[in-house]
């Protein structure tokens, strides 16, 4: 019963925060508290990237775009901007241009790799876009698409990595999930200009533990004092089972092994099914996770759909500890660097 009343606290509070356009004001001073969610829209599989004071949050496709995109001062108020993707490549369809994620490249540009729909395949499968400013506007000159694995059901959730000594990688998944195969993680070095794959890619996860079920998708690869972590989000993702692991790796290609205290972010009484995380270092060195996450009382919903949540993560002996999801206030995240 209390449990039921929690909910459906947590249901008016985000049903209040969605009533209007704005958001509502939030200052990151030292000693400012913020409360979750800080998006409180619809804004799937975000991927983020800071560029001088700004972060850019980009994410599937919706009403505003493509590619829509937020950017703030501070990861904690955000502003919608314009469509970084207003067009996507010639070999892709329109409507499902999924969980977009972008890096640095060379000569000052910027690479935006995205997923949409093949017209050739039928499947989704992968493009990189190239602007000149973080924002956008993204052009995919290509004929055909970065990679598309219509064999094993399409290809999804590119995220690139630049490691310490300047080399890129992708990682991805394979869409077997939709054709009732097993799905993957997969990795692979890009060539030094990022918009080509260079040599075999790699398998490095499978969809193998019990709350994983069919699906294993959203990989990030993040280097913390020198270790490499592979995380990942598994199960349905309109279901409260979706949740967030994390996988240990001797190199940028594995081989990895999956963290035995998995999955580190689930279901609770105020967001339920959080996932397709994205771990961002702060100026001052802290570590935050920006994920999705619905609302308890509208799992798998359209409106308000899956928010914006940003919570702490703390290294424990190694380990990732993500302090969430929680909708009570908290400190925000440091302005010094």
């Amino acid at each position: 019963m209390v449990r039921r009343a929690l909910l459906l606290t947590v249901a008016l509070l985000v049903s209040g925060c969605t009533a209007g356009t704005d958001e509502p004001e939030k200052k990151t001073e030292a000693g400012v508290t913020f409360t979750n969610p800080v998006h409180t829209q619809n804004f799937p599989d975000p991927g983020a990237l800071r560029v001088g004071d700004t972060w850019y949050a980009y994410g599937t496709n919706g009403p505003s775009g493509n590619v829509p995109v937020l950017t703030s001062p501070d990861l904690v108020t955000w502003t919608p901007a314009a469509d970084a993707l207003p067009q996507v490549g010639k070999w892709a369809t329109a409507g499902n241009t999924w969980a977009p994620e972008v890096i640095e490249g060379p000569g000052g540009t910027y690479l935006l790799y995205y997923t949409a729909r093949s017209t050739s395949t039928d499947v989704q499968c992968i493009g990189v876009a190239v602007a000149d400013q973080p924002g956008g506007p993204y052009v995919d000159e290509s004929a055909e698409p970065l990679i598309c694995q219509a064999k094993e059901g399409g290809s999804i959730d590119a995220s690139p990595f630049t490691d310490e000594n300047g080399d890129r990688y992708l990682y991805w998944k394979n869409d077997g999930n939709a054709i009732g195969q097993s799905t993957y993680l997969y990795g692979a070095r890009l060539a030094e200009d990022g918009r080509s794959i260079s040599g075999e890619p790699e398998q490095l996860l499978v969809n193998d533990a019990g709350w994983e079920a069919h699906v294993i998708e959203a990989p990030q690869m993040v280097r913390h004092d020198g270790q490499l972590y592979l995380f990942y989000s598994a199960n349905a993702f309109d279901k409260e089972e979706y949740a967030l692991g994390y996988a240990t790796c001797e190199g940028p290609l594995g081989p990895c092994v999956k963290a035995a205290e998995n999955p580190i972010l689930h279901t609770s009484p105020v967001a339920a099914g959080p996932g397709h995380g994205f771990l961002v270092t702060t100026p001052a060195g802290e570590s935050w996770l920006l994920y999705h996450a619905w609302p308890p009382s509208a799992v798998g919903s359209v409106e308000p759909g899956r928010l914006l949540w940003l919570d702490r993560v703390d290294w424990v002996d190694g380990k990732p500890v993500v302090n969430g999801p929680t909708a009570d206030p908290q400190e925000a995240p440091s302005s010094s660097s």
